[in-house]
């Protein structure tokens, strides 16, 4: 391929992320959206849905390790969990850190997203094959609405909220949760970033009160993703405890310190909030 190709994210009408491309690994239209691995320079390898980035070798794991490490040190026992989204596998490879953790139940609509993580990113997709990892190739929103047991956990680590991800923002989709969740139960999604999408951080904070009576969010710095800046909206049947000792976890952002730290919010962020 030639040096000067270049893939273009257009991430809101007026901003755009370009990264040089080293090759295209695969391109195609699955069912549900359009499917992109690249290999660039400055990220690794990266996928992308719809023209916008999911994940990259380079930032991947601040991202996974933020969405499973925080719900899961503050649930006391936090034996069963549900993944809405995530088919590269990288949040199920970090619940799957946790011993005590009996099965993680991973939901992914598209099964092509899974195949391209196995092919490609072999350090996400570990943990597919985990005797406590269970597979669901389905609509993650009926797949919680059917739920015949309990979660402790569910992350919704879905994408934008556009297309097969668009009814995972709803207040309807967190009452279904609430439902699906012991009596200790812990959400966590992903909510996008407070300077260019306020009004997404802002409907997914008013989704979450529409079901849990103990809601907040915290941040994460994510590379590839609009502005660096990224939002994590979390809901909880109980008013939250002071988190769980979590030691002899293998990871390269989370601890228990940054994790404190992410709970501390600037003002203009406290105020999406309100």
């Amino acid at each position: 391929m030639a040096d000067n190709v270049w893939f273009t994210e257009f991430q809101t009408d007026d901003v755009t992320l370009g990264l040089r491309v080293k090759a295209v690994l695969r391109q195609e239209t699955t069912p549900f959206q359009e499917l992109l691995v690249l290999d660039t320079d400055a990220y690794g390898r990266v996928l992308v849905l719809d023209g916008a980035i999911q994940t990259t070798d380079r930032d991947e794991f601040v991202y996974h390790e933020m969405m499973a490490h925080v719900p899961l040190s503050l649930h006391p026992h936090p034996r069963r969990v549900g993944i809405i989204g995530g088919g590269d596998g990288g949040v199920l490879r970090e619940v799957l850190k946790h011993p005590e953790v009996e099965e993680a139940h991973l939901v992914e609509i598209d099964e092509r997203v899974m195949a391209a993580s196995r092919d490609f990113f072999p350090a996400l997709s570990v943990a597919f094959d985990y005797a406590r990892a269970h597979l669901h190739v389905t609509d993650g929103i009926r797949f919680i609405q059917e739920a015949a047991a309990k979660f402790d956990v569910i992350i919704v680590d879905s994408t934008d909220p556009v297309g097969p991800a668009e009814g995972l923002f709803g207040p309807a989709f967190y009452q279904s949760v609430f439902a699906a969740l012991g009596e200790d139960g812990i959400v966590v999604a992903q909510s996008e970033s407070p300077l260019l999408e306020p009004e997404l951080v802002k409907k997914v904070q008013r989704g979450l009160r529409s079901a849990f009576p103990t809601v907040t969010l915290y941040l994460g710095a994510v590379a590839t993703y609009p502005t660096g800046l990224w939002t994590f909206g979390l809901g909880s049947k109980k008013p939250l405890a002071t988190p769980r000792q979590v030691s002899g976890l293998d990871t390269r952002y989370w601890t228990a310190e940054v994790q404190a730290a992410a709970f501390v919010l600037p003002p203009m962020v406290r105020e999406l909030m309100e």
